[in-house]
């Protein structure tokens, strides 16, 4: 087995919040969250490996047995925000209201301190710098947001494209950034998501050794609903229906076979453990 320790992450999330809906429409929609939670938690513990869990508040708010059982089993608790808005949306302020909601809402179920960040549609951008200001302010020590790559909703392609230190006033956070492989002049995302489920997996597996073997750590994310193919379809843009529907099917068979031929740890291990800081 590789030496190389990599993150894998949990956008803990229903699946119908991921897909640009006005917040007033997802209570139309069946909550499935715990459909795809306990086969990933049961696999993870078949397989002995811990995971960062970037949970969104509201679905903290509904169910926080199962955030208990996550913290309970080892396994990371991170913040997904509050409400899965982009961050520009919110604004300033709003966003350190709602960072600062999320994080005393899972320390007080975990009695764990919180120490990372993912804004929802990794949606950590130029335009909205000023998020990292916040959340050093608010006291977390990282941030996974950063896409280095080219998309309709995130990213920013000229962003270092691996773990980089971002310094407000005065202090530093760390970022790690989402994994991709350069190819020709172009930053490739393969390592989670739609581009998981789209890719074979013989380049899923090229794509980590490749990053490792340049002594580089990957970050895998992944959605509770990838691993509920059967969970309800409607009618969306095409753009969205294809990036939330496609391939369903293939994560469950991918993310086995990952999991057996490479190490995996959770995010504050790969960013700090060679700094003695991991989290009391």
């Amino acid at each position: 087995m590789p030496d190389m320790l990599n993150a894998l992450t949990v956008d803990v999330e229903d699946w119908f919040q991921g897909i640009e809906l006005d917040a007033g429409d997802c209570h139309r929609f069946e909550p499935r969250l715990e459909v795809g939670m306990e086969a990933l938690l049961s696999l993870l513990e078949s397989e002995s490996i811990r995971a960062t869990f970037f949970v969104l508040g509201s679905a903290a708010q509904r169910h926080p047995q199962l955030v208990k059982r996550i913290a309970a089993e080892g396994h990371e608790v991170a913040t997904h925000g509050l409400t899965h808005r982009f961050v520009c949306d919110l604004g300033r302020e709003q966003f350190r209201q709602e960072i600062r909601a999320s994080v005393h809402l899972l320390e007080d179920i975990t009695g764990k301190r919180v120490l990372g960040h993912r804004a929802p549609f990794f949606s950590v951008t130029r335009s909205c710098w000023w998020a990292f200001e916040v959340l050093a302010a608010e006291g977390l020590r990282y941030d996974s947001s950063i896409f280095p790559v080219h998309n309709y909703r995130y990213g920013i392609p000229d962003a270092p494209r691996f773990p980089f230190r971002v310094n407000v006033n005065g202090t530093s956070l760390a970022e790690f950034p989402i994994s991709t492989v350069r190819v020709g002049r172009l930053n490739v995302p393969f390592s989670g998501g739609f581009y998981f489920r789209f890719w074979p997996y013989s380049l899923l597996r090229w794509g980590i050794r490749r990053l490792n073997q340049s002594n580089q750590p990957v970050v895998v994310y992944l959605h509770p609903w990838e691993l509920d193919p059967e969970h309800p379809r409607v009618p969306l843009p095409r753009r969205i229906s294809m990036t939330h529907y496609h391939n369903l099917d293939s994560t469950w068979r991918k993310l086995v076979r990952l999991l057996r031929d490479f190490r995996f740890g959770r995010v504050e291990d790969v960013l700090f453990c060679a700094e003695g800081a991991r989290s009391t």
